[in-house]
């Protein structure tokens, strides 16, 4: 896609880079004190577009594409569109030769307009209606994932020609004890209901069970997590040769690659996941005797997350008894710009030659803490700009729908497009 020249920055030797860990690889400060992504000054877009505005830099983006495909490289690379799905980044990520997963019909829309090729879509069947999954199987998607025993019969009803499944399956893992979305868990424990699932699909003619799907966790940086994964689901394969002699060719292992929100968080090392992944592998086939599958992986928020920052302008400073200051922003969580990584928020339109002090953040409501404990300048005042890093991911699409939504903007080699539009605020939509 080329970028409208709207405006770019002056060049300069930068005077400080920023962490890398949670900003894009190019960010750093001019001779002014402003923080620059992809080439722009973060102050110019804001004066542009307004706040809050979520700006993506689409070098990051194919960067971090590419750094799977390089790790990677005998596996299917599938961008979980949940993370952030508008057309330019399914045109970014298709042009680096990934596929894409959606999770709803509206998902589902937003990539077919992008013009990919259906084959190259999952669609995942959680919670969707019967016409979302007509609009599935009619434009021809690659494969539907079925967690559940009303999906599979939902698909079966509305199937018109041989539609490729996978069965989402849970594996017998206790990640860190993390809690689970009672509402996404999938229905098939690996065993007794995993066994009684496969049943039910293979008895649908319209339905070709091709393999597995596997969702392990989320933010996760132990890669033995999903060599543990590999050994369960292997087995399960192996198990439906025995019963049906049935050879299953797929097995997506899902995405849940942890990074870093703040300096010196844990993140997913790729290559020590490549090389479990290659282990665990080997060790299941040899082990079961079965043939290797075709290997698929779901990145979203490693692919998007630290491609993204959010601006958010400060409206008002307040200090109060006890010496804790509160820094309202003309933003909230009900638009979608609640901080992931809010200990990084920093000021983007100057340099602080001062002192910081301990503050939090909140949102014109009053009542929206967006980020508490956070070290911002004792000197911050009204139309201070602050940029929040690592925020691309689980951000624009889910703010509330009463509340205006913010817009994308892309930067890349000094330039910058709006690539969605702010939103229209209550009263704009109000037809009364």
């Amino acid at each position: 896609m080329t970028l409208l020249d709207l405006f770019s920055s002056t060049p300069s030797v930068p005077a400080t880079r920023l962490d890398t860990a949670i900003w894009p690889r190019d960010s750093h400060y001019d001779e002014s004190g402003r923080i620059v992504v992809g080439g722009v000054a973060l102050a110019d877009i804001a004066e542009r577009y307004g706040t809050a505005t979520m700006v993506l830099d689409e070098h990051e983006v194919r960067g971090r594409c590419r750094a799977y495909r390089k790790a990677f490289p005998e596996t299917e690379i599938v961008y979980a569109g949940q993370a952030l799905l508008v057309r330019a980044v399914v045109n970014w990520v298709t042009d680096e030769g990934l596929s894409v997963a959606v999770h709803s019909s509206d998902e589902l829309d937003v990539a077919l307009a992008a013009g990919i090729d259906p084959k190259r879509i999952i669609m995942h069947g959680n919670r969707e209606s019967f016409d979302a999954l007509v609009t599935a199987v009619d434009c021809h998607v690659g494969r539907i994932v079925a967690g559940s025993l009303a999906e599979i019969n939902l698909l079966a009803a509305v199937a018109t020609h041989p539609q490729r499944v996978l069965l989402r399956l849970s594996a017998d893992i206790d990640v860190d004890g993390q809690p689970t979305d009672i509402a996404r868990r999938p229905d098939f424990p690996v065993g007794a209901a995993a066994a009684a699932a496969v049943e039910q699909v293979l008895s649908k003619p319209m339905l070709d069970l091709i393999g597995f799907h596997c969702q392990v966790g989320s933010q996760i940086y132990n890669p033995d997590y999903y060599g543990e994964a590999i050994r369960q689901m292997v087995a399960e394969m192996a198990q439906v040769r025995h019963d049906h002699g049935r050879i299953l060719t797929d097995l997506d292992l899902g995405g849940g690659h942890a990074v870093a929100y703040r300096s010196g968080d844990a993140e997913m090392n790729l290559n020590e996941l490549a090389a479990i992944l290659e282990d665990a592998l080997d060790a299941a086939c040899a082990r079961q005797r079965f043939p290797r599958p075709n290997i698929a992986l779901e990145p979203g928020r490693g692919i998007v997350a630290r491609a993204g920052v959010t601006l958010l302008r400060v409206c008002s400073v307040k200090h109060h008894d006890g010496g804790h200051t509160c820094v309202i922003v003309d933003s909230g969580a009900r638009a979608g710009t609640r901080p992931a990584a809010p200990a990084a928020t920093v000021l983007a339109n100057r340099r602080a030659a001062g002192p910081h002090r301990t503050a939090s953040v909140a949102g014109r409501a009053g009542n929206e803490i967006l980020a508490t404990d956070i070290r911002l300048p004792a000197d911050l005042r009204p139309g201070d700009l602050l940029a929040v890093p690592c925020s691309g991911a689980y951000q624009h699409g889910h703010a509330q729908s009463d509340t205006a939504r913010l817009p994308v903007i892309a930067v890349d080699s000094g330039r910058c497009v709006e690539l969605v539009r702010r939103e229209p605020d209550m009263l704009d939509r109000d037809a009364g």
